[in-house]
């Protein structure tokens, strides 16, 4: 059984840091992309960072500068180390890894909340 774990996510104020973090079980990822997405209420869910499997990486214009996505193959997981925190960075992120077809992620964690106030 695959499973996506997050963890990382809380209540923190504008500005600070925040490191989010994916355990992966049950699945190798290694060969595919993988990355963070989040929800913010009344919205529909983004793509924030990803990271392909020879490193390439993307990031969402509004986070460009204060995220950073990493990996780690042998552990298999990945983390989004978020820095300068603002109040519309508050929604639930869920860590995320494609599977058979390229840019299709077909595996999700439950999703952990962050809370950013001013």
């Amino acid at each position: 059984q695959v499973r996506l774990v997050e963890s990382g996510g809380g209540l923190v104020q504008a500005g600070d840091s925040l490191r989010l973090s994916c355990a992966a079980s049950g699945r190798d990822f290694a060969s595919v992309a993988v990355g963070w997405f989040r929800q913010a209420p009344g919205k529909k869910r983004e793509l924030v960072a990803s990271i392909g499997s020879g490193g390439s990486r993307y990031y969402e214009e509004s986070v460009k500068g204060r995220i950073t996505i990493s990996r780690n193959n042998a552990e298999n997981t990945w983390n989004l180390q978020m820095s300068s925190l603002k109040p519309e960075d508050t929604a639930v992120y869920y860590c995320a890894a494609e599977g058979v077809i390229a840019g299709y992620y077909d595996f999700w964690g439950q999703g952990t909340q962050v809370t950013v106030s001013s």
